[in-house]
């Protein structure tokens, strides 16, 4: 083993920042290492990793790195991303970027100075106002257009692409997945005859099972073609046509009101922060006296917004907050809370879940999208369970009801649920 080159001069320069020692062991592309044995290799393939970790330090440089296959990770990637993120946090990192970055560009020798790499093909580029009705177009297109024939190598029959319920540790994700709609169902009261309107409907996973098990009539909507097209089948293919109607329309132009229940499943994270009033108060505008809405959403407690990697590979302009101001702004939409249902835990196992259906499937993957973009939703994945594990991100069900002018609500005093 080569005991001294690259790597052992780069880790001085980045042991400070986590304590002293480096948490996983690192390979440099002259065959040299550092770290300690037995931990996760981060091996650099070349220079140019460098360049991206300097001019970019965190979670976007590191991405950048990985997706292109400039760094990569030998052993297990969920250790590897652990250890480095219980040592030190994206604010320690960028405070290092000063000091960093002078003493690397006196090292010629690692061929650090430079311009900076260009960004990775698969890296999103939107354009337009923020959270204009093209913009948002394009936002959701970039994320859901990859092929409905991907995300079947990665979610449950059903098509959920959400937080599962698992009310045992053995249950398969399907079972979870279909614990969660009939939880759903459940907490909005549904029952034949009633009209539904799913907002952000995804592949129709709640749309169908509120038709065919519970005899509702759905209006579902999205702004995916490739989600409506797939809907669409489903419907024809079940004989649903007559209780479930799917738009390409914005939640922001649905004319049609009296709803007896109302749902948003993780689709409230994309409306953006200025744009969230607008789209609860559309939420009770939209309900009948005694109705029910239900709004499943990730929320974020460290820093609101979605992350650098998120924004800039998986969801554009994604947006989360802390669940108290979500509540606070469902109430000043005019809507009473009458439940908070916290999941965090469910989304690690069903992340957990995905990932590994994931991986059995990687060499379809790849020969579907390339391998820079499923090396992307790998890392999505692996990252994604990492921050629910540590709480740094969690996922609410929050049921609210909207009161008559007399302020009844027509809920149960018990939680029927």
């Amino acid at each position: 083993m080569v005991s001294k080159g690259a790597a052992p001069a780069l880790a001085a320069l980045v042991e400070p920042l986590f304590g002293g020692e480096l948490p996983v062991r690192l390979r440099a592309w002259d065959g040299s290492e550092h770290g300690p044995a037995g931990a996760p290799v981060v091996v650099l393939r070349n220079r140019r990793a460098l360049r991206r970790l300097a001019y970019n330090p965190g979670e976007l440089g590191l991405a950048q790195a990985y997706v292109t296959g400039d760094l990569d990770v030998e052993g297990d990637l969920f250790d590897g991303f652990r250890r480095i993120w219980s040592t030190v946090r994206e604010k320690d990192l960028q405070a290092g970027r000063p000091a960093l970055l002078p003493t690397l560009r006196t090292a010629l020798r690692y061929g650090v100075v430079g311009l900076p790499p260009k960004p990775p093909v698969s890296q999103a580029r939107i354009e337009g106002k923020l959270h204009s009705l093209l913009r948002d177009r394009a936002a959701i297109s970039h994320h859901y257009d990859l092929s409905n024939d991907f995300y079947s190598l990665i979610l449950d029959p059903n098509m959920a692409y959400s937080c599962g319920y698992y009310k045992d540790a053995g249950e398969t994700l399907e079972q979870a997945q279909t614990n969660k709609l009939e939880l759903i169902a459940q907490k909005l009261g549904v029952g034949a005859g009633g009209r539904h309107l799913d907002i952000g409907c995804g592949w129709g996973s709640l749309s169908l099972y509120l038709a065919e098990k519970h005899q509702v009539k759905v209006l579902g909507v999205t702004i995916s073609k490739e989600q409506k097209a797939f809907i669409d089948k489903r419907i024809a293919d079940r004989g649903l046509s007559d209780l479930v109607e799917i738009r390409l329309q914005d939640y922001r132009e649905v004319p049609e009101t009296g709803f007896d229940s109302v749902s948003s499943i993780e689709m409230g994270e994309h409306v953006g922060a200025e744009n969230y009033p607008t789209f609860v108060r559309l939420i009770e505008s939209r309900l009948r006296f005694g109705g029910r809405a239900l709004i499943q959403q990730m929320s974020r407690r460290d820093r609101p917004g979605g992350g650098d990697f998120i924004e800039a590979y998986i969801a554009p302009d994604m947006h989360m907050r802390p669940v108290g101001e979500t509540v606070c702004l469902i109430e000043d939409a005019g809507l009473e809370v009458r439940d908070v249902h916290m999941m965090r835990e469910h989304y690690v196992t069903t992340i957990l879940a995905w990932y590994d259906q994931f991986e059995s499937n990687w060499d379809r993957a790849v020969a579907m999208v390339g391998e820079e973009v499923a090396r992307v939703w790998r890392l999505y994945m692996v990252g994604s369970a990492l921050v629910f594990e540590e709480g740094r991100m969690g996922v609410d069900q929050i049921l609210a009801v909207k009161r008559s002018p007399e302020g009844e609500s027509g809920m149960p005093r018990e939680r029927a649920w």
